[in-house]
């Protein structure tokens, strides 16, 4: 069974940068947009762990304002404008 990290994902809702820590057992990118619009009271926080909710989809949550999100491992630095996270790029 896999253990629980903390991760750090930053976010802009309508232009302004958020930041917030979660703790789960993987992290994706998909993973990251919906607990994003989570955090900005978009997508819907489960109550139970074994709950099943729809994920907030990175589309979907584009159109509420949400843009620029990305992830990295508690503790690690935030990778700068220019070198940004290559697993954060859209992939062709």
């Amino acid at each position: 069974m896999p253990t629980p990290e903390l991760y750090i994902v930053d976010y802009k809702l309508h232009g302004e940068t958020r930041s917030f820590i979660i703790r789960l057992d993987r992290m994706d990118n998909a993973e990251a947009w919906h607990w994003a619009s989570c955090d900005a009271g978009i997508g819907i926080i489960p109550k139970f762990g074994r709950e099943k909710i729809r994920k907030v989809s990175r589309p979907m949550a584009e159109r509420y304002g949400i843009s620029e999100v990305s992830w990295r491992p508690s503790g690690s630095k935030p990778a700068s404008s220019a070198g940004a996270n290559q697993s954060m790029l859209p992939t062709a």
